[in-house]
């Protein structure tokens, strides 16, 4: 990689003369911005949980087989309150959308945790591609449709002892009856409902416009290869076949691509926060 400073200037002139930014996110820019998925705050937070289950981190955590959803849905509660409604808008968020403010931009996001639209991010220029922590739905998607899970959250918090909580402060699906999970997209039953329908087709008329031909900025931030269908590898085929198009690729483990869009790809493994910062100024 080249000098830091020369691969700011580049992307700076590059974001200036774009026609449209599209912004690619993962879990590795809301560790960066501050939600400790490993660390002393999730530890705290999760000591009981980690001294009876050895969760070594909230990320693992959300695939444990509980035997009843009392216990369930009271490590659900705890995680979805830590993780999307107890936070305030991230700065790192924050200082991403001063960044890309000023143009026609769009928001591709495999995280979870609501920090786009907390940070100012249009919703309709958000497409939240794997659900989000603030709605929960059917457990085996029995109708397209998602709910708030706030309320629920907020009364098994305040009933939950002992890792669990009573049946009767469960939610319960409106339509079977059975029981709700969480709007995440982690099995077969992930609900795609009216609005994420919606999202999903601003999201590609935004590509068809700008992506396949047009002066377009591509800023991938944390992403690795959990899911690199849905974000990385599709950045890099629009760069393979647009010569207008740049990617700027924030990543610690993860910074190059194809040696054939190497010549457009500018990588940064620094500190997200000096980054943006440097990018803004």
């Amino acid at each position: 990689m080249t000098d830091f400073k020369d691969r700011i200037e580049k992307a700076k002139q590059k974001i200036a003369a774009a026609d449209a930014v599209v912004v690619g996110a993962g879990a590795g820019l809301s560790a960066a911005a501050g939600l400790d998925y490993s660390g002393p705050a999730f530890r705290k937070e999760f000591a009981d949980y980690i001294e009876k289950y050895g969760f070594p981190d909230l990320y693992s955590s959300s695939f444990h087989e509980f035997p009843t959803e009392e216990e369930r849905w009271a490590r659900w509660a705890r995680h979805i309150q830590y993780a999307r409604f107890k936070p305030h808008a991230f700065p790192l968020y924050k200082e991403l959308f001063d960044l890309v403010k000023g143009k026609p931009y769009f928001v591709i996001t495999t995280n979870v945790d609501g920090q786009f639209l907390k940070a100012g991010f249009a919703e309709d220029r958000i497409f939240e591609v794997q659900g989000d922590y603030g709605l929960m739905q059917c457990a085996v998607g029995c109708h397209p449709k998602v709910y708030s899970d706030k309320e629920t959250v907020k009364e098994i918090l305040e009933h939950s002892h002992d890792m669990t909580v009573d049946s009767k402060y469960l939610p319960v699906c409106p339509v079977c009856g059975g029981p709700m999970d969480v709007h995440v997209r982690k099995n077969q039953f992930f609900v795609q409902d009216k609005a994420w329908e919606e999202a999903a087709a601003r999201y590609e008329e935004f590509m068809n416009r700008y992506a396949d031909h047009g002066n377009v900025v591509l800023i991938e931030l944390g992403i690795g290869y959990n899911t690199p269908g849905i974000i990385r590898f599709p950045f890099e085929r629009i760069v393979l076949g647009n010569p207008n198009a740049t990617l700027i690729r924030l990543n610690s483990d993860y910074p190059h691509g194809p040696r054939e869009t190497a010549a457009r790809t500018i990588p940064f493994t620094e500190n997200m926060h000096e980054v943006i910062k440097d990018l803004i100024e």
